[in-house]
């Protein structure tokens, strides 16, 4: 980066800091802070919905996805598209709960202010985690672009600190207000961010690869002529895609019932707009928006691939494959555009933190702070509270990022985590036979099952380790495609090569060079050999041995720091890696072929291991259901089947836990549910004064909306849908089909 690249960092965290003390003049009272006077339209939702939505991790996952798995990366954050139509509805209930917090809403439904504190502790955690993430991407776009060092110290210790201060003071100072507007500028930024690379990028692909005369429009074609056309499915063909369809679905549903009640939606859902109808607008197209950019990010990530692809350092880590684009497209033309596009992802990330801290400050003040500490604290009292909260919440999430590194295993724990309170809300949203006590099963159910017990079975049952039983791995399946060579095959080749002869230690027998003429042998990444109930996985004693070597060979590798390597360093080198290529062999000796097949151009090999297996991870006890009960046969199971076997327990057992436990437990009272369930009836009016009016006549009379149940006298608060609801649902869902229908065109561009 040169000056340039720094002057726009400057002028961008000036322009963010200098809003926030801007906002902080208009903050009087806790919904200013919080909710920014309910004040926002359509603009101003539309781009705090995307701003919330949209971190920085989203083009980074999107890049490491499409650079590892082609086009089906993609799900990597695509996965949200089906999850949109729902939002449609959803918007009007946060509005029309008129609360601060989500915390205010459990509290009220289940007549519980524990119930509200215990929401409270989770959103502060899950948030802590989540923004953790998102400033890790910002270190690995970072890294390329600065370089590995800044001031003597790594580069994401000192960035990541920084774009946290600038958080704080203007989330901190100015609340929500500072956080909308900001959210308009840095949607603006992520939009851009979503197409700079692309122009650049085809033109680099064009003086390249291309032919004399081409423009950079041609840029597609010739994608298509040096990727295989495998890159270009959009659904995981390979049986070691991320995402085959049913995992796909599977993750859509999940994160269909977890979204809606992640903290932050009572704000960027629809609880800051000034009607009901700015509320839907806004969060639909705030996150239909999002959509679009992904395509940008997608055809980003194809033309890396096809640049970049002979670059060692992205196969080792496709994680940096961002940075790597933006430091080789833009860097050279040295007028500041490298600055403008870690401004831009710094904007993605800025946008969802200052949203989450500012959500988890409310939870604290409203939900803990309030019923449990000082009851009678005042506005000026609460306000402080919240501004430490924020600050907290983001140091968190900075000691978070500085510990975590691996984005993705992080991004799928994120589905987990909202399943803790998912029954809650769903049931209690419809059902008026939900109680307190289920709602408490429920959530300590969740934890132990989820969290706890997959952690402390190993300990209190030492002896379930040796079970053999429980030691069963699925089998491995090696395919290997024969395929004319493509030219992006012959260079990804070359860097396996180049990473192998860097390397201190071979992982495998060197890779063959190959020539554009020649057959391509393609091995795709083997799957199986994954522990059907331990996360950690089952291997071979020897294979435990290898990580030994290899970890000694690393340690030995971060103590030489001149580029020369000394006699006696070079030999114990040696002998490690002859102690590793033993153990390799060995390990050859000790596979099982079970069957072997070869159909035209795909030969499949399936095979496991004998010998002493060592266990290692949390206890996976819910697949006793699937193994032990259903009797299903989990040898054969693929790697994505197994992971997507996780998630059917985690959606399910929360729901029928609350709802057997409810009819054996005391209902709430009628009056408390009365006056919940007949303000959730009623419309919103945009004027503060009339909509009080409107809602003490609901409390005078708790049937007044009684006529539009969809089952009248029961206990059931399902309304009959309004023709606004049903056309914009479906309107909704055929946009979904567009945005899929728009990226098989942008994969057939060139053919």
């Amino acid at each position: 980066m040169n000056f340039a690249d720094y002057l726009v960092l400057f002028i961008y965290f000036s322009g963010m800091a200098t809003i926030g003390i801007w906002a902080m003049r208009q903050v009087k009272a806790q919904e200013d802070y919080f909710m920014g006077g309910r004040k926002f339209g359509k603009l101003f939702q539309t781009f705090a919905a995307f701003g919330a939505g949209t971190g920085s991790a989203d083009p980074v996952n999107t890049a490491r996805g499409t650079f590892a798995n082609g086009m089906s990366g993609m799900w990597g954050v695509m996965y949200w598209l089906f999850v949109t139509p729902i939002y449609w509805i959803s918007a009007v209930w946060y509005r029309r709960m008129r609360c601060l917090t989500l915390g205010d809403w459990f509290a009220e439904r289940y007549e519980s202010k524990s119930i509200g504190a215990a929401y409270a502790v989770f959103g502060c955690f899950y948030y802590m985690v989540y923004g953790a993430m998102l400033f890790t991407a910002i270190g690995k776009v970072a890294v390329p672009l600065m370089g590995p060092e800044l001031f003597g110290l790594s580069t994401g210790l000192v960035l990541i600190p920084i774009v946290a201060l600038i958080v704080i003071v203007y989330g901190v100072l100015g609340g929500v207000t500072a956080a909308y507007w900001t959210d308009l500028i840095q949607g603006i930024c992520i939009i851009l961010l979503s197409i700079l690379l692309i122009p650049f990028g085809l033109n680099a692909v064009v003086d390249k690869f291309g032919q004399e005369g081409d423009r950079w429009t041609d840029g597609f074609r010739v994608m298509h002529e040096q990727l295989p056309e495998s890159t270009f499915t959009i659904l995981g063909g390979t049986a070691s895609s991320e995402f085959p369809l049913y995992a796909i679905v599977v993750i859509v549903i999940m994160n269909m019932i977890g979204i809606v009640l992640t903290p932050h939606f009572i704000v960027t859902g629809g609880g800051t707009a000034k009607s009901e109808h700015d509320a839907r607008v806004g969060l639909v197209t705030g996150n239909f928006i999002k959509r679009f950019c992904t395509i940008g990010w997608v055809i980003t990530a194809l033309i890396v691939l096809t640049l970049f692809s002979s670059q060692p350092e992205l196969i080792a880590d496709p994680d940096q494959a961002w940075g790597v684009a933006t430091k080789e497209l833009l860097g050279p033309l040295g007028i500041g555009l490298v600055g403008l596009m870690l401004a831009c992802l710094l904007a993605a990330m800025m946008s969802s933190v200052d949203c989450y801290m500012l959500v988890c400050s409310a939870l604290v003040v409203r939900n803990i702070y309030v019923p449990f500490v000082k009851e009678d604290a005042g506005e000026k009292e609460c306000l402080t509270l919240g501004r430490i909260t924020g600050a907290i919440v983001v140091i968190g999430a900075v000691v978070g990022a500085l510990l975590i590194d691996d984005m993705f295993a992080i991004l799928k724990q994120t589905w987990i985590v909202p399943m803790t309170f998912a029954a809650l809300f769903w049931v209690g949203m419809f059902w008026r036979r939900a109680t307190t006590r289920a709602g408490w099963v429920t959530v300590i159910f969740c934890v132990m099952s989820f969290f706890v017990l997959p952690r402390v079975i190993p300990f209190v049952a030492p002896g379930i380790k040796e079970n053999p039983d429980f030691q069963t791995v699925s089998q491995i399946v090696e395919t290997k495609i024969t395929r004319k060579a493509a030219p992006a095959d012959v260079a990804r080749r070359q860097a396996e090569i180049v990473a192998w002869e860097k390397d201190v230690f071979p992982l495998t027998a060197k890779p063959k060079t190959i020539e554009l003429d020649e057959l391509f042998e393609y091995q795709v990444k083997p799957t199986g050999g994954k522990s059907i109930y331990w996360t950690g996985g089952v291997k071979l004693q020897i294979q435990d041995d290898r990580e030994e070597l290899l970890k000694e060979i690393k340690e030995i590798k971060e103590e030489i720091n001149e580029p020369i390597l000394t006699e006696k360093d070079r030999l114990n080198l040696e002998d490690l890696k002859a102690k590793i290529l033993n153990l390799d062999q060995e390990i050859e000796q000790r596979k099982v072929v079970v069957d072997q097949s070869k159909e035209g151009d795909v030969t499949t090999l399936v095979y496991n291991f004998q010998g002493e297996m060592v266990v290692a991870g949390h206890f996976r006890f819910d697949m006793i259901i699937y193994d032990k009960v259903l009797g299903l046969n989990l040898v054969k199971a693929q790697n994505a089947l197994l992971s997507t076997l996780d998630l059917p327990f985690k959606i399910i057992a929360p729901f029928l836990v609350m709802i057997l436990v409810s009819l054996f437990t005391q209902p709430n009272s009628k009056k408390a549910l009365d006056r919940l369930y007949v303000k959730m009836k009623t419309p919103v009016d945009p004027d503060p004064e009339s909509d009080t009016r409107e809602i003490n006549v609901s409390y005078a009379r708790p049937d007044r909306f009684d006529d539009q149940k969809l089952l009248p006298n029961s206990d059931w608060e399902f309304q009959r849908p309004t023709k606004m609801d049903v056309w914009g649902f479906v309107a909704c869902f055929g946009i979904c089909f567009a945005i899929i229908g728009i990226v098989l065109w942008v994969a057939r561009i060139g053919t």
